[in-house]
């Protein structure tokens, strides 16, 4: 089970907020809701490559 880092950036500012590690052999890219400061919200993060 391989990981990789992933950046993860907010879909309204689109800041690059967060940083964690995801599965390699995944098609889907990540899409998690986060905080994000800018924004000052919880908002959607997707995966940057």
């Amino acid at each position: 089970m391989a990981k990789d880092k992933v950046i993860l950036a907010c879909t309204v500012c689109l800041s690059r907020n967060y940083t964690t590690t995801a599965r390699k052999n995944s098609t889907k890219r990540l899409e998690l809701m986060k905080y994000c400061a800018k924004c000052g919200k919880k908002t959607l993060h997707k995966e940057t490559r």
